[in-house]
């Protein structure tokens, strides 16, 4: 075999593609409490604030973690929040947040999305799925604290 030279055969990888049952088999490991909603999406409440697990793109290879804010805000805040978010963003790699609308207040979510193309490792998986679910409660504990609000500090159970 020269030094550039492939191998006759490939390493075996234990990735695996990912499903929706592999992420509620790692939900139900953690004992953490989560459901199936109507449309077949996976999801649950940390400290109050809702998560969804999402399987994407167009060979289900996408894991997008979304959380949603426990709270509310009216407009005038949303100026206050962007700014926020833009300092936070710059200091972190993750998660994504934004704003959207809800009749005349606004709601906060962050996202966490992993491309797993070529399939993933369990400990990977679980990895992932806790850093989009802890990366966004920092977020939302971080903006409670920035905006002055009681529920700075909370509890990721």
């Amino acid at each position: 075999m020269g030094f550039f030279s492939k191998p006759d055969e490939a390493p075996h990888s234990t990735n695996t593609p990912l499903t929706k049952e592999r992420i509620a088999a790692f939900l139900t490991s953690q004992e953490w409490f989560f459901s199936e909603d109507a449309d077949g999406d996976l999801g649950g409440a940390w400290d109050d604030n809702v998560f969804y697990f999402f399987v994407m793109g167009k060979s289900d290879e996408v894991l997008q973690v979304r959380g949603r804010w426990k709270h509310t805000l009216p407009a005038e805040r949303r100026a206050e929040v962007l700014l926020f978010a833009d300092d936070f963003h710059r200091a972190r790699l993750w998660p994504k947040a934004y704003t959207v609308d809800e009749d005349d207040q606004f709601a906060v979510y962050t996202e966490v999305s992993f491309d797993l193309e070529h399939g993933v490792a369990d400990d990977q998986l679980g990895q992932f799925i806790a850093s989009g679910l802890f990366t966004g409660l920092r977020f939302f504990e971080a903006l409670a604290e920035h905006l002055g609000m009681e529920d700075a500090e909370g509890d990721a159970s």
